[in-house]
């Protein structure tokens, strides 16, 4: 039996990707969605002021060894995450208006 070709080399590889890791992070946004709204953090006014100082409190209860935020009952670091997540969606959406401003 002769192997099958898939053209897929440098391609994203998204089977590297920990989903379990992932998982937690989605916690942490459906937690924030039954909280507050679908997508509210979209609507922040200051979010990188806001988002920065949220991931630092989570971190810094991480590092005093703190491991489950009390309010959520979810890990610290997933909230870390969830926090750079929304940190550099907000960045990619200013590089957006950036490019779209220069054309």
């Amino acid at each position: 039996m002769s192997e099958g070709l898939k053209y897929d080399s440098g391609k994203l590889r998204w089977d590297l990707l920990p989903v379990e890791t992932i998982e937690e992070i989605v916690k942490v946004l459906t937690m924030g969605a039954n909280k507050y709204a679908d997508n509210n953090w979209k609507l922040l006014d200051k979010a990188d002021d806001r988002y920065y100082a949220a991931l630092m409190r989570h971190l810094v209860e991480w590092r005093k060894g703190s491991k489950i935020d009390q309010e959520s009952g979810l890990n610290h670091l997933a909230h870390v995450l969830c926090n750079t997540v929304f940190l550099l969606w907000f960045d990619q959406q200013l590089e957006k208006e950036v490019t779209d401003a220069e054309r």
